[in-house]
């Protein structure tokens, strides 16, 4: 019976494994670890330090559901609208694809990390943060993972949900166990991501902005630096927040500037919103967020969901899907029936 299992990442597919596994085995001991300073991933919100009530959703944006997932993850969404996580998007979004009949979309009114916490709240779990891993080594059938500040711990079962590269730059054991199957070191180094970067714009209460045109939200074309722009809390259907905005680069600005800082950027990215939106008045607070692996644009061969790297040593999120919820949903399903084999338990 696996006793202790380590989650590593923040984001929405370590979250529900947790939930998954807690629902199916109760006593077993969840952990998990991730190097940022709070819960999200790339379902990211950030707060004005000015005004906690004033945030802005620096990653993903909204949840677009096909028919075939929402029927296949229905369950799920249903959980998160009854709990008011997450409600029917109601904004104007200009420039948006049109995608198949039937597709619907969701904001989460409190943010999109708030699904993430859900789910943590769910798996009863107490996330360790600042915890940046760079060691995962097999000692006597268990697993030792060592942190950068040279924390260590052990553990039966090791899940590694962070970006395909970051996994590719760990030392130890699982780098071994990679590098002596060149099949699938092969498929790992094929997964691509995108890069861009975020800017979330804080305003006092009151202030007015528009887009001038009739949308909350627009994807923008024909520029060299932005891609994507909207008034958040409106596009989240909160209207009562303090406002707030944010911008998503294009992916050529992110990839020909993935090598710089957030601070190298934000004036570039400022200056731009100034170009743009002269009228608009300053901020009250800046924050730009880079997005070195933002969406996935070359999944793992077989979009397995997750992957057994040795035993007790999983890998999995989108990476191992696709880029959007459904795929962070199919891959803890994945992960978590892996985790479950050895109590014959599955997920339904």
């Amino acid at each position: 019976m696996t006793e202790r299992v380590l989650l590593v990442g923040g984001g929405l597919t370590a979250a529900l494994t947790g939930a998954l596994l807690r629902s199916k085995l109760p006593s077993l001991e969840l952990v998990l670890w991730d190097k940022a300073r709070g819960a999200g991933g790339r379902m990211s919100t950030s707060r004005s330090q000015g005004d906690p009530n004033c945030k802005v959703d620096l990653g993903c944006q909204y949840i677009s559901v096909v028919p075939q997932y929402e029927q296949i993850h229905g369950h799920i969404f249903e959980e998160l609208l009854g709990a008011g996580i997450l409600k029917q998007m109601s904004c104007r979004v200009g420039g948006m694809k049109a995608m198949e009949e039937g597709t619907k979309h969701y904001v989460a009114p409190g943010g999109v990390s708030s699904i993430v916490k859900h789910f943590i709240a769910q798996a009863k779990l107490n996330p360790q943060f600042g915890k940046h891993i760079t060691r995962v080594d097999r000692k006597d059938n268990q697993w030792c993972v060592e942190t950068q500040s040279g924390e260590k711990d052990i553990f039966d079962v090791v899940v590694l949900t962070m970006p395909v590269p970051q996994i590719l730059g760990l030392s130890g054991t699982v780098a071994k166990s990679i590098n002596e199957n060149k099949s699938l070191r092969h498929n790992l180094e094929e997964v691509k991501y995108s890069s861009r970067y975020a800017l979330g714009l804080f305003f006092d209460s009151g202030t007015h902005l528009s887009l001038k045109t009739d949308v909350d939200a627009q994807y923008i074309t024909g520029d060299s630096i932005m891609r994507f722009v909207a008034i958040d809390n409106q596009k989240r259907g909160s209207n009562d927040d303090p406002p707030s905005v944010v911008f998503h680069t294009s992916v050529p600005f992110g990839i020909g500037h993935v090598d710089k800082t957030p601070q190298e950027v934000e004036p570039i990215l400022v200056n731009r919103v100034k170009e743009m939106f002269p009228e608009w008045p300053q901020p009250l607070s800046v924050k730009c967020q880079k997005w070195k692996f933002s969406q996935v644009s070359s999944a793992f061969t077989g979009v397995p969901g997750c992957i057994k790297i040795a035993e007790g040593l999983l890998a999995g999120g989108d990476g191992f899907t696709h880029s959007n919820m459904d795929g962070c949903i199919e891959s803890a399903n994945s992960i978590a029936n892996v985790v479950l084999q050895c109590s014959n338990t599955k997920i339904n």
